[in-house]
Parts: C-alpha cells; sequence; structure tokens
C-alpha cells in the first residue's frame, strides 16, 4: 500500500466574500489542513488539485483571479504536485492518474470541495481506476441545493453524499479518525 492525498479544490472562491461560498468551507480547510500536516511530517505523496473556469459562462474560478487561487491555509509546497483541471472529475484530461501510477499509488486520500461535485466524481473516478479510496468528511464542504422546486440544505447534501461513498467508492473518516489510526 502506498498513499497519496488529493486536495480537490479548495479555492478562494469558496469561503466568506468568494464568489460561490460553502457552508463549512472554514471547518474544512482545517481539517484538510490537519491531514495535509501529517502526510508532510511522514513524506508521502501530496496533490493539489486547481480547477481553473474555461466555460465562458462560468461565474467563479475564473482565469488569472484571486477567487480560483489554493486557498493560503493549505497552499502547495515547494515539489507537491499541483493539477490543474476544467473539469468536475480530477483526472478527465489531467495528468493526475499518470502521475499517481508513476508514484506507484495503490490508495488515494481526497478532501477539498465540493462535496457533491469535484469530490464525488474524483472519488468514484479513482475507485474506477483501481485505487483504494477513502474520503475525510469532515474536511469537505458543499452547499444548499434545489432539485424540483425544493431545496435541500448543504448538511443533509453533504451527509447524502458521504453517505452515498461510504456505500462501495470510499471509506469515509473525520481527520481526527484517520490520523488517529496512522
Amino acid at each position: 500500500m502506498k498513499e497519496a492525498l488529493l486536495i480537490i479544490d479548495v479555492q478562494n472562491d469558496y469561503f466568506e466574500g468568494g464568489k460561490m461560498a460553502l457552508v463549512g468551507a472554514d471547518r474544512a480547510a482545517e481539517n484538510a489542513r490537519l491531514v495535509l500536516d501529517m502526510f508532510r511530517s511522514k513524506g508521502l505523496p501530496i496533490a493539489h488539485v486547481q480547477h481553473i473556469a474555461t466555460s465562458p459562462t462560468a461565474t467563479f474560478f475564473l482565469p488569472n483571479t484571486e477567487g480560483a487561487e489554493i486557498y493560503k491555509g493549505v497552499s502547495p509546497m515547494d515539489g507537491e504536485k499541483v493539477v490543474v483541471k476544467h473539469y468536475p472529475n480530477s483526472f478527465r484530461e489531467t495528468d493526475l492518474l499518470g502521475h499517481l501510477k508513476a508514484e506507484g499509488i495503490t490508495d488515494v486520500v481526497i478532501c477539498g470541495m465540493m462535496t457533491h461535485m469535484c469530490v464525488d466524481a474524483t472519488t468514484r473516478a479513482a475507485k474506477d481506476f483501481g485505487f483504494s479510496c477513502t474520503v475525510i468528511g469532515d474536511a469537505c464542504a458543499t452547499r444548499t441545493l434545489e432539485v424540483n422546486g425544493q431545496s435541500v440544505a448543504a448538511n443533509e447534501v453533504q451527509k447524502s453524499f458521504l453517505a452515498a461513498l461510504s456505500y462501495f467508492y470510499s471509506t469515509v473518516k473525520t481527520a481526527k479518525q484517520y490520523i488517529e489510526e496512522r
């Protein structure tokens, strides 16, 4: 087993004052930082995923904006992989899969934003590519959604997506659980 940490889209636009503020973004970033610090202390591989919008109708993560920058609390250090993506799935049209395979990675630990979109898409793809996946649920954040005229509160979206991922695609743990097991 060789693990790598994937920190997905923890970018400024998802925080207060950003163009797509999420519920619980600060708490999620703090927990992601705890896991990041543990990976760094053990010299384990880390990949930061950064979404840059390319759609002409995009309203956030616009190229060359402060909102698209990786949040300071989890910013990459020299030598840590940064993957720029343009789709929810971090593997789509990026070098992430090749990078993980070249590093001999078998297991990925995933955290980031948004739980219902990029975390979900990346976790499912990682499992389909043969990786064993752990999602750090309290190091992820989402937002309130709407379906058929009904509002679904962010905490319900979060619980639902984490429950779905934990069924087959991943093991879901808190940052504290994950770190204590190491």
